[in-house]
């Protein structure tokens, strides 16, 4: 009896590590026995069972199809017992009516002589996500003898429901119930949950990570000016004052290519009027705020944001369990929840204003709790739609909801006496219900132009981008990405009916671009196409703002394909972000990926380059195409922890065609933008070299052993292959040459702090970046003429 059919995982910031497996048989056996045989599990009613009783009793259990048993972990080591059954085929069966999904349980944990604070509800906690989320219960029901108190405690904090007394062949018990929105709302209503991750030594921790941060960041884009006083073995030591001259912070760095300052977190010091003092991050804002250019009406909300940033890292800092080794064989959405940081370049980089503390244990990607869309009619009338799927929009909805909840939802409509083909079927994301759409669609739901259908029967997972979703139950089915009207790095989450209305046919086009192209295909280069689209419009906003408001862009979904499908056997999926992973204890994934495939650091970062770099640079230069292929964009595919291709996602919004003289259909034109000639070669610099390389070339210094100057030797040695390969195109490799002396510095925080509501006009959107001087091109030096 060694099957393991379920295994669940789950990490509580202040407790460690749980997981459940199904019970082992004989080898739990002793184990079990002891726990059973204390007094502490009187209400179990099998103290006196003997260990062969045992053995027959969860054999039984298991061969009968009515239940099951399993062994619940906390750091590795054994502590509860579960036991499943089917309430139709229990006493139960003849006291309520049984409802399809329903899942009975008893839970006991075993007694220790050192008691953990606030164990017994984490053990709930994890209790009731294994529940729904490894058995797909949909309705937990329990009968605890009525005497039983702390049960009984611990059953209304996971959420059940009291229903009434009723009379067991062998107790007196209560019948109560728990659906997942009721032990959601439960959980996420403790508010001890809020602020458990904040604690004195974590919090100085995080403040010193960030402002390293904002000391490299911001000088790298030229607003710090940081003053030599010493050097010794490659490290600099260096001051840099405050707006207020009396305030000054000392550290040691290393300056690398392109002006990356790599900081030892543990030299800075801040100095007050030459006292040694706390390091604050939102006081180090304060501090430099002249210095940075923030104007008094953004000061507030980018101080918030950087206490909401500073608040996720330590969140994502208590989290034990997730250290870099282990999550070389991580699976795919385990990576997507682990990643500590947003985008590099930013400093403050996970804002996410909107979002209260419940919204952020149960939304937020590193929080990892599985989600339920809630889903919408739309009345046709103000909707747009559009798909690329062969039977159509509603076929494609049919497909991704399953017969079942499509035709459930079709006769909820028809017994409002509403006819289902005057409205279209639109998820929501479930923070955009409760606190947009309720009031500010008011109108039209009274109106029933939207009507509430409740939730679909998928759970998704939140990734990187926050508003997109993976569906954990299917990962064949598609992603989806809703509106999320919460303001985050500079913009408020909306998505545009308008775009809606064309994603698919672009997402098409590029997809037969990139197919049809031969070197692409030698790449393995692929998009992940946004199939089909839906945007509902408010009659009185589109009527009164602005058409690029966010208040025209709260009610709109795409659905995008899943790369598991595209996965070959023997391959698995990554975002590109874990290479600039590092984890809690400052350790990097990327050496770890190396060290774990086998390969040379050099080979691999040749796969990689050859994989990720090259379709880029084609896409470039042969198409005038480029994309915005940052980490949580981009998705490898790895083959013993190898990168061997590349999969592009977020295509609609974030793709791009240089190139205005060719014709282009009505339907794709908005891929057109009219970029001066001399700043297109940016979008290789910028987003490749600055936002990317930049970072693992400093990691593989650091921790790699990997000198950063062989790093850029092999990017260099990538654009050579790449060029002697496409002679034809050597006068585009003269125009927008790549080993060029400088380029452009183009600066991503001085757009936030000039504008953190909308760092760029929409409308115009390369004429609102910001340039500062020029950066030494790392590869120049490389250059063959």
């Amino acid at each position: 009896m060694n099957d393991v059919t379920y295994h669940y995982e789950q990490c509580l910031p202040s407790l460690g590590q749980f997981s459940v497996r199904p019970v082992q048989l004989p080898d739990d056996l002793t184990l079990i026995h002891q726990w059973l045989s204390d007094d502490h599990a009187r209400f179990w009613g099998m103290q006196d069972m003997s260990k062969a009783q045992l053995d027959d009793f969860y054999r039984s259990l298991r061969a009968s199809g009515e239940g099951d048993a399993f062994v619940g972990l906390h750091n590795g080591h054994p502590c509860f017992l579960i036991e499943t059954y089917r309430p139709e085929q229990s006493p139960l069966a003849e006291h309520y009516p049984v409802q399809p999904g329903d899942l009975g349980m008893h839970i006991l944990i075993a007694p220790t002589a050192r008691p953990i604070h606030g164990f017994t509800r984490g053990v709930f906690t994890v209790l009731m996500g294994f529940l729904f989320e490894a058995l797909d219960a949909r309705r937990v029901v329990v009968e605890p003898d009525v005497s039983n108190d702390r049960i009984h405690q611990l059953n209304r904090f996971a959420g059940f429901q009291y229903d009434r007394v009723i009379s067991l062949p062998d107790k007196q018990a209560h019948l109560a119930f728990c659906d997942y929105a009721q032990f959601r709302q439960a959980i996420t209503n403790n508010p001890g949950l809020a602020c458990d991750h904040l604690q004195r030594d974590l919090w100085q921790h995080v403040n010193i990570l960030l402002v390293r941060k904002a000391l490299s960041e911001f000088t790298h884009e030229q607003l710090l000016h940081p003053q030599p006083v010493s050097e010794q073995d490659g490290w600099g030591e260096y001051r840099v004052t405050a707006d207020q001259p009396d305030v000054e912070y000392c550290f040691q760095a290393r300056i690398l290519a392109l002006d990356h300052w790599l900081i030892d977190p543990s030299s800075i010091q801040k100095r007050v009027a030459g006292n040694n003092t706390d390091v604050d991050a939102l006081r180090f804002i304060i501090e430099f705020r002249e210095t940075l250019g923030i104007q008094d009406a953004m000061l507030p909300t980018y101080l918030e944001e950087i206490a909401s940033t500073l608040y996720g890292s330590a969140f994502k800092h208590r989290r034990p369990g997730l250290d870099a080794t282990s999550l070389v064989n991580a699976d795919f959405q385990k990576l997507e929840s682990a990643m500590m940081e947003g985008h590099p370049c930013f400093v403050a980089n996970n804002g996410r204003i909107g979002f209260d503390a419940r919204d952020y244990q149960a939304y937020a990607p590193e929080a990892g709790a599985p989600i339920r869309l809630i889903w919408v009619a739309a009345h046709r009338d103000s909707t747009t739609v559009a798909s690329s799927d062969e039977q159509g929009f509603n076929g494609m909805i049919r497909d991704e909801l399953g017969d079942h909840q499509f035709d459930a939802f079709m006769t909820l409509l028809r017994q409002r006496s509403l006819d289902p083909d005057e409205y279209y079927l639109l998820p929501v994301h479930p923070w955009q219900w409760y606190n947009k759409l309720t009031h500010v669609f008011a109108a039209d739901i009274a109106m029933e132009k939207l009507v509430y259908l409740g939730e679909g029967q998928d759970r998704y997972r939140a990734q990187q981008s926050i508003r997109t979703f993976f569906n954990n139950d299917r990962p064949h089915r598609h992603y989806v990405k809703t509106a999320l009207s919460i303001l985050n790095m500079g913009f408020m989450r909306g998505l545009s009916p308008y775009y809606m209305s064309t994603t698919p046919a672009i997402n098409d086009f590029l997809h037969d671009l990139v197919n049809q192209d031969p070197y692409l295909a030698t790449t393995g280069f692929s998009l992940l196409r946004e199939v089909a689209g839906i945007g509902y419009t408010n009659a009185h906003f589109e009527e009164a703002v602005d058409k690029h408001s966010p208040y025209r862009k709260m009610l709109s979904a795409l659905w995008r394909e899943s790369p598991v499908p595209q996965l070959k056997e023997n391959q698995k999926l990554m975002t590109m972000a874990g290479l600039l992973h590092v984890d809690a204890g400052g350790n990097a994934l990327l050496p770890a990926l190396v060290a774990a495939s086998g390969l040379d650091t050099k080979s691999w970062i040749q796969h990689f380059l050859r994989g990720y770099m090259s379709p880029l640079l084609h896409c470039f230069y042969a198409h005038d195409l480029v994309f915005m292929p940052h980490g949580e964009n981009l998705i490898l595919v790895l083959e013993n922890n190898v990168p061997v291709r590349a999969i592009m996602k977020d295509i609609a919004e974030e793709a791009a065609i240089m190139n205005t003289d060719i014709l282009l259909s009505e339907e794709v034109r908005r891929l057109q933008v009219e970029v001066p000639e001399e700043l297109r070669v940016l979008s290789i610099f910028t987003d490749l070299f600055d936002c990317i390389f930049r970072f693992m070339s400093a990691i593989l210094d650091e921790q790699g052993d990997f000198p950063e100057s062989r790093f850029w030797q092999l990017v260099a040695d990538c654009v050579h292959e790449y060029q002697a390969g496409h002679p034809e195109l050597a006068d585009k490799f003269r125009r927008h040459d790549l080993f060029a002396p400088e380029f452009t510095r183009s600066c991503l925080n001085r757009l936030q702090l000039a504008n953190n509501q909308q760092m760029i006009d929409l409308a115009d959107p390369a004429g609102n970046l910001q340039f500062h001087g020029t950066l030494i091109n790392p590869i120049a030096r490389h250059a063959r003429r």
